[in-house]
């Protein structure tokens, strides 16, 4: 079955958007479609239909399929767990930690689950967009390549190179890669999509002209630069939300291994909330809410909270009145102690944790990994209210103590995270809680949010939204007939 590969001349091109573009337009027109990434590095994953972990990404671009995330989407997720090392994912389940000298020894294994998974998809669909990760000519890592080239040697497919005209740069981005790979490899890749473009498009046309004569290779279009799009984004934190005066400000510190941070996308949204990211050596503002996310490195990052002086801001917050959420590894960290004897999030031993609820946790093997749904307990919605939430699970810990007497949420598994007597501290181990407006409007309200009339947005609703945003500029901006001639359709 017919194999495209969007790759990228940088880290951040636009490869994800427009193969979720490319998606959406073909499912629209009735194609069986679905996405593959061969290798991703990012801490943003989601829960599989068959109980498997993919970056989230792949998963986006499954919804732009129609398609419920499978693991052979993303047969190699990395997670980093330090500056040289990673949490590797095979397939769905945890197959160890890794260096990373001893993961690039290991590529040329790696390259078997690749081909498996790409090779069970294209007997279920007819047509594979697959998606590079990084750059092509990345000389230091083209040995035993699986994530972009090497895939597509192996795979024998077509490759359109994405060119970012935003940063700048962008023809000798594209002739500078070209110059780069192997001649086979220049030969395989079909031509060239230029991305976040914004002028006026006669100003361009003469550099493509030149692109074109210069490399033998045509221009199958020039996307523009899309603002406002907001769409899960693959590892970098996205802008804030609203600061309009009288918002709910909901603070988050930006962990040096924080996951799944597009948990915080809904409120970037929210016309009530102003969403602050607070990084290493910032100084932390007032709140109405902080919000500690997930860690794909619990016990790193909550001694990195300490550094920063975090633990002094929240006791402060605390005394004026002010509302605590921690989400998965967030929701560790408010323990008394975080033990992972195993080292299955990096070296072994224990950490004292901020010692704001009595509980603490126990990393074990074993990562938990489902779709959830519930009720918010009256502790967070009030007397006599019902309302549903849906998210899923993904960690290792086990969390044991009395402050669990008091749960968060009662979920169809069993009741889940911890809320303070006094009300002002809460935490759980689901993700996505803010994805349903009622349960985010519930949360928002039990934060302080007061703003008349500033619901929340359904966000499914709005991811399906741009995806088909996204496909109207394939129609528009990108040379469709070439396309299905390159896609054999």
């Amino acid at each position: 079955m017919p194999t495209l590969m969007v790759q990228g001349t940088t880290s951040d091109a636009g490869k994800t958007t427009v193969v979720a573009a490319l998606c959406r337009w073909l499912a629209r027109q009735g194609v069986s479609v679905a996405p593959f990434k061969p290798q991703n590095m990012a801490l943003n994953s989601a829960v599989t239909v068959d109980g498997g972990e993919i970056g989230r990404s792949t998963a986006l671009q499954a919804l732009a399929c129609g398609l419920e995330p499978h693991s052979d989407m993303n047969p190699v997720l990395l997670k980093p767990q330090s500056d040289c090392g990673a949490q590797v994912i095979l397939r769905g389940k945890v197959h160890g930690n890794m260096g990373a000298l001893d993961y690039h020894a290991y590529k040329a294994e790696a390259m078997a689950s690749v081909m498996a998974s790409w090779r069970a998809l294209s007997a279920r669909y007819g047509v594979i967009i697959a998606e590079g990760a990084g750059s092509p000519a990345e000389i230091n890592l083209r040995a035993n390549d699986i994530a972009n080239m090497g895939f597509a040697e192996a795979a024998d497919c077509p490759v359109l190179l994405v060119g970012d005209i935003d940063k700048g740069g962008v023809f000798a981005q594209l002739v500078g890669t070209l110059a780069l790979i192997s001649d086979s490899e220049r030969a395989r890749t079909a031509g060239f999509i230029i991305n976040r473009f914004r002028g006026d498009i006669a100003l361009l046309e003469p550099g493509l002209d030149w692109l074109s004569k210069h490399t033998g290779k045509p221009v199958y279009g020039v996307l523009p630069y899309l603002h406002g799009l907001v769409i899960d984004s693959e590892d970098s934190v996205g802008t804030t939300g609203t600061h309009e005066l009288g918002a709910l400000r909901v603070v988050v510190p930006v962990l040096p291994r924080i996951s799944n941070h597009n948990d915080f996308d809904p409120l970037r949204l929210h016309p009530g909330v102003d969403l602050i990211f607070v990084g290493p050596d910032e100084p932390i503002p007032p709140a109405d809410l902080i919000i500690l996310p997930g860690s794909k490195s619990t016990r790193h990052d909550v001694q990195w909270l300490k550094q920063q002086g975090w633990p002094e801001a929240i006791r402060k917050h605390l005394r004026y009145g002010g509302k605590l959420l921690g989400i998965c590894g967030g929701f560790q960290m408010l323990g008394q102690r975080v033990d992972d004897p195993e080292g299955l999030e990096g070296e072994a031993g224990n950490t004292e944790g901020l010692g704001l609820l009595e509980m603490s946790t126990r990393m074990v093997p074993g990562k938990q990994l489902r779709y959830v749904q519930g009720t918010l307990t009256s502790d967070v919605s009030g007397p006599g209210v019902t309302v549903v939430m849906k998210g899923y699970e993904m960690h290792n810990g086990v969390t044991e103590g009395p402050a669990l007497a008091r749960p968060y949420a009662e979920l169809e598994v069993g009741p889940d995270g911890a809320v303070s007597a006094d009300g002002q501290m809460a935490g759980t181990y689901v993700h996505g809680l803010f994805d349903e407006p009622a349960a985010c409007d519930t949360l928002l309200a039990w934060a302080g949010l007061r703003v008349q009339g500033a619901q929340a947005v359904n966000y499914q609703n709005h991811r399906q939204q741009q995806l088909d945003r996204l496909a109207d500029q394939v129609e528009q901006c990108l040379d469709t007939d070439r396309l299905r001639r390159l896609l054999q359709l």
